[in-house]
């Protein structure tokens, strides 16, 4: 049985994501009006097939006029009138759009994969919504001016938590496959490594594969890009180099904001994050240590040890909120997240870091522009702020990244 805890602690704010979660809302009306639950479940009889068929009626109709709310909301904010939208006004959290989302197709699509209308029992879910979102984002930048470049999250999206790029990974066809058609390819990852080789470790499967490819032209390998510490550190492919990478001076991609960043105030915020990243440790007792790098401090698990999610998170929140209040905090942007494991607190976020990857390839738009993670939450996610550089794809798992980029490739 759900505690009392658990169920209120699902609810906090910062665990949901709102536009979801007023969609799912929108769909459980129809769901509860049409749907036909029995004790005995006859697949193919008449009743159940009306019953569905209706069912998804109202649902794509419903689709429909979400898509519309988010016409007029793209509307207004062109007009630099964001507060007066509709869809402002019901989802008040809800942030920019960069293209229109095809929701009444991308349903359609979803419905046939996942089979949402004919369920009687469960009502669409938040991951119905979420991959119904990330399809009618797909269509969107197809239809349109379409994608010119891609960035992923790492950990989780490209391959299991706390594991590697291998050679047998799927998504690397589909990366290469990518290069191929003229689109860039940028891995926006919170590692913050200061040197190629350990990236090189992390993706030595893709790099390889690259490296190796006989179709791939020298000009289509350097589409490909790592971006380290979520916004600090930048590597080009190289095929001269051991390690596949080149180390980018930060001269060559710095946005302007960027290059008033400065080592004092840097210094600064990572003084008080990593004050408040020990009181935390202290106060929860975590096995964990410190790890203060040139650009962020965090606390991992000590060998053997792991850190409860709650322990995650509250260190998460603390860390941020700490920072958030200082006056440095006010000046320099930065990023407190949980990877899993372990909590960082990084100068600069994955929307800087998305920046810098358009703008070293000449100044790509953000609706050009598909960011791909796992962390979309409203906090302790760093793939959170991508959504104001770029459009973005919500995914859980290696599997559905696979999924999202053969829905692309269908979609072209």
């Amino acid at each position: 049985m759900t505690s009392r805890y658990r169920v209120e602690y699902a609810l906090k704010t910062h665990r949901r994501d709102q536009l979801i979660e007023w969609i799912k809302g929108l769909l459980a009306v129809p769901f509860v009006l049409h749907s036909q639950p029995t004790t005995i479940y006859h697949e193919h009889s008449e009743g159940l097939k009306t019953a569905a068929a209706d069912t998804h009626q109202r649902y794509a109709e419903i689709m429909r006029d979400v898509e519309n709310l988010i016409l007029d909301h793209i509307h207004h904010t062109r007009h630099n009138e964001p507060g007066k939208s509709k869809l402002k006004l019901l989802v008040p959290s809800i942030g920019t759009f960069f293209t229109r989302l095809y929701m009444e197709d991308a349903f359609k699509y979803q419905d046939a994969q996942r089979f949402i209308s004919r369920r009687r029992f469960v009502a669409p879910s938040f991951n119905d919504i979420r991959l119904i979102l990330n399809t009618a984002q797909v269509l969107a930048l197809v239809r349109s001016s379409g994608v010119k470049l891609v960035t992923f999250d790492g950990d989780v999206t490209l391959y299991e938590d706390g594991a590697c790029l291998t050679t047998d990974n799927p998504v690397i066809s589909r990366i290469l496959r990518l290069l191929q058609l003229g689109c860039k390819v940028g891995i926006v990852t919170a590692a913050g490594y200061s040197d190629a080789p350990k990236y090189y470790g992390r993706l030595q499967g893709l790099l390889d594969a690259v490296y190796d490819s006989p179709t791939l032209t020298p000009e289509q390998r350097q589409g490909l890009i790592v971006m380290g510490g979520e916004s600090n550190f930048l590597f080009r492919f190289d095929q001269a180099s051991k390690d596949r990478l080149a180390y980018v001076p930060r001269s060559e991609w710095l946005l302007d904001e960027m290059r008033a960043w400065h080592d004092d105030d840097i210094t600064e915020l990572l003084d008080i994050a990593e004050s408040a990243l020990r009181a935390c440790a202290a106060n929860l007792q975590l096995p964990a240590a410190v790890l203060r790098k040139d650009r962020a401090v965090g606390v991992y698990p000590l060998d053997g040890q792991k850190m409860h999610r709650e322990q995650l998170e509250e260190t998460v929140l603390v860390a941020h909120n700490t920072v958030e209040r200082s006056a440095v905090g006010s000046r320099l942007p930065f990023c407190a997240f949980n990877g899993g494991n372990d909590v960082f607190v990084d100068i600069g976020d994955k929307s800087w870091g998305v920046r810098a990857c358009q703008r070293y390839f000449g100044g790509i738009s953000p609706s050009e522009t598909l960011h791909v993670g796992d962390q979309f939450l409203s906090a302790g996610a760093n793939d959170f702020k991508a959504r104001l550089a770029s459009a973005t794809a919500w995914i859980a798992s290696p599997a559905e990244t696979v999924d999202l980029l053969d829905e692309l490739e269908m979609a072209a």
